[in-house]
């Protein structure tokens, strides 16, 4: 279970997060949405560990999170994956994939490994990863890249970013089947409906704070007929949920 408790964070004389908690069930998918600098991607980096706090815990089956590192935290079992991957010159997929792993992976490892994200081992494992590579493809390369790790968190941010809608078609089948098929905790950063109707929880980030959260039949037609950006607001300023 992912425990996120009293986050706060200041960058560059900004407040970016007010005291963020949020609990995130173990086989869980959720997904983080909200207006544009609200703070989704932030408090994803958090977990990741590319920042890090001012105040409080970000607590992973009981340890807390906050002083280790990148490196160390991926060793814990957490994987991220950037709204733009990286393009690594001079290796081809299956080197990028060994890697990963850890180890050299064999041939029927690579195909199971490639299949489950929608490519053919015969197309792809010797592919370089580069510029030939279309915005689909490259995204769901990285995406093996995190489940070769067996990783038992993993965050994905804005998967849908720079990708066309057939790719994004097949991008919501790999996340599906990862729900379905395995039994690690997903954490998305999105604004895309069909993304958010395949969540467990919807949860909207707002002024670097949760405004509200719940399950996805509930809250995705709130979400959606307000537009995340005009949702209606108390006498505080705070959003008023489909509960209030």
């Amino acid at each position: 279970m992912l425990e996120i408790k009293g986050v706060s964070f200041t960058k560059e004389d900004t407040e970016i997060l007010k005291g963020v908690d949020l609990t995130v069930p173990d086989g869980k998918l959720f997904v983080l949405t909200g207006p544009n600098g609200g703070g989704k991607t932030t408090i994803a980096k958090m977990i990741a560990g590319i920042e890090k706090p001012d105040t409080g815990s970000i607590i992973l089956d009981g340890e807390d999170l906050v002083p280790l590192d990148p490196t160390e935290r991926a060793k814990k079992g957490v994987s991220f994956a950037f709204q733009h991957p990286v393009r690594f010159k001079g290796f081809t997929v299956r080197d990028l994939l060994d890697i990963a792993a850890g180890r050299t992976l064999s041939d029927e490892e690579l195909t199971a490994l490639l299949l489950e994200v929608g490519l053919s081992f015969e197309q792809y494992a010797g592919r370089a990863v580069d510029s030939h590579l279309s915005g689909g493809e490259i995204k769901r390369i990285e995406i093996a890249s995190v489940l070769v790790r067996d990783s038992k968190l993993m965050v994905f941010d804005e998967p849908e970013a720079g990708i066309d809608l057939w790719s994004f078609n097949s991008l919501i089948r790999v996340f599906e089947g990862i729900r379905d098929r395995r039994s690690a905790t997903l954490i998305i950063i999105s604004h895309q409906e069909r993304l958010l109707s395949i969540a467990d929880e919807l949860v909207l980030i707002n002024g670097g704070k949760v405004a509200f959260h719940g399950p996805a039949e509930r809250m995705l037609p709130f979400i959606m007929k307000n537009d995340c950006i005009n949702c209606p607001v108390d006498e505080k300023g705070d959003l008023i949920g489909p509960d209030r």
